[in-house]
């Protein structure tokens, strides 16, 4: 199996199809997200890595996914206005994904075979690092911060590439 994504088409949260190789010579941060998570603040710190990085060259990617604890049901409508009225999101959000399960979306089937541990997402904000090649090359735990350490090292490792 590819351990590239820029084969794959995914659908914006507006409902247009868009084909990953579109980021080619980016960096990409893909993190299915959720709106009533424990996690939920981490939109605060992913805003803060697109606002310092993406001049740079790194692209956020939001994946919203109803698959851990129900906690994305809203719209996608709902889901645009909680995220950019609550955290100021700017980066760009897609069409809600299952990240897991009979139904997981071909994006998520590909991050998780591409680099260890290969199982399924775990739960909501988990992490995934692409190269610019559109290569999968690292994966975060969801408990993992968007400022931690060791997720901006490899960040500006692969920016700076």
């Amino acid at each position: 199996m590819s351990s590239t994504i820029s084969d794959i088409t995914v659908k914006t949260i507006n409902g247009e199809d868009k084909q990953l190789n579109e980021y080619t010579g980016k960096v990409l941060l893909i993190v299915n997200v959720a709106s009533y998570c424990g996690y939920t603040p981490q939109y605060e710190g992913l805003e803060k890595l697109n606002q310092k990085y993406r001049q740079a060259g790194l692209r956020i990617l939001g994946f919203p996914c109803n698959d851990f604890g129900a906690q994305e049901p809203g719209s996608n409508e709902e889901i645009v206005q909680f995220c950019t009225s609550k955290f100021s999101a700017s980066f760009s959000m897609f069409d809600k994904v299952h990240a897991k399960g009979s139904q997981q979306h071909p994006l998520y089937a590909r991050l998780t075979n591409a680099v260890e541990p290969t199982v399924e997402v775990a739960w909501n904000f988990e992490k995934f690092l692409v190269n610019k090649q559109g290569e999968v090359i690292a994966r975060f735990k969801s408990s993992v911060q968007p400022d931690s350490p060791e997720l901006i090292a490899i960040i500006e490792e692969e920016l700076a590439k």
